[in-house]
């Protein structure tokens, strides 16, 4: 203990500098927003830098359980293939093309989190590749979240696993629409608020994102309806999602950009009353 204090006494000016110099760093970047951008910035660098090479290794144990669920989805489309008559029917992949409103920019999710309230990941696309707050996350089966935060190579995701989170959708098959939110408890499930009661709803419809989002394209796959529940005081349903992507184990996935996105929002904007 005695060499403890003498070290604090022979280095008290260097670590009162140190102190006072970390404050003044703390009040800069807290007051201007500039400042804070950055830390921000170089914050989410590091640390994605970091999640990247632990991914690399955890991706490289995990070959052999990645290689069968690639096997398991080669399986199905063998199937959806064999089991179509003709062949040149087959559906697309619901995933907007570059060349219409929407970009489509591959990345991958090298960190995730899902046992907190608020729950993020990390990607590892950025500034760089086009990659800008407010664009829409999705993978193969469906919404994923929203990008939060951009650096230079990586971008932070506000998971669909987040108290913070809300998206438009609405119900497939008759475009009633409603609030997707999660309540913080199961991984697999989110809820839908304010759906309206004389909206027809069972057990099985299908979820996707509606046409009021600028985030989204219009039928993006969410999720199924797993139960109904009537709120007694506002009289809408609450309904119970089942997530169609899980989002515990998430690899490959698509950053989307609405072209328009900026221009409808401005409109929006100006044709607001004068508060």
């Amino acid at each position: 203990m005695q060499q403890i204090f003498n070290f604090i006494f022979k280095n008290s000016i260097l670590l009162l500098f140190l102190l006072l110099l970390g404050i003044s760093l703390t009040l800069t970047i807290q007051s201007h927003s500039y400042h804070r951008s950055r830390a921000v910035s170089s914050a989410n660098a590091m640390t994605g830098y970091v999640y990247e090479q632990i991914n690399k290794v955890e991706e490289y144990l995990n070959l052999k359980s990645q290689n069968e669920a690639l096997a398991a989805e080669n399986a199905e489309l063998k199937r959806l293939l064999y089991n179509t008559q003709d062949t040149a029917n087959i559906p697309p992949v619901q995933l907007p093309q570059g060349s219409g409103n929407y970009r489509v920019i591959q990345s991958k999710v090298i960190k995730n989190s899902y046992n907190e309230q608020e729950n993020y990941l990390t990607i590892n696309s950025g500034r760089r590749d086009g990659v800008a707050p407010d664009m829409g996350v999705v993978s193969s089966r469906g919404v994923i979240g929203v990008v939060e935060n951009t650096s230079k190579g990586y971008s932070t995701v506000i998971s669909v696993l987040n108290r913070k989170f809300r998206l438009a959708v609405k119900v497939k098959k008759n475009n009633h629409i409603g609030t997707l939110t999660w309540n913080g408890r199961n991984a697999g499930f989110a809820q839908l608020t304010d759906v309206p009661r004389l909206a027809t709803v069972v057990k099985g419809d299908t979820i996707v994102t509606g046409a009021e989002s600028t985030i989204f394209p219009e039928n993006i796959p969410v999720g199924k309806i797993e139960k109904v529940y009537v709120d007694k005081k506002t009289n809408y349903y609450t309904l119970e999602i089942r997530l169609f992507n899980d989002m515990t184990s998430l690899g490959h996935i698509y950053v989307i950009e609405n072209k328009d996105r900026n221009e409808i929002k401005q409109l929006e904007e100006a044709t607001k009353p004068n508060e």
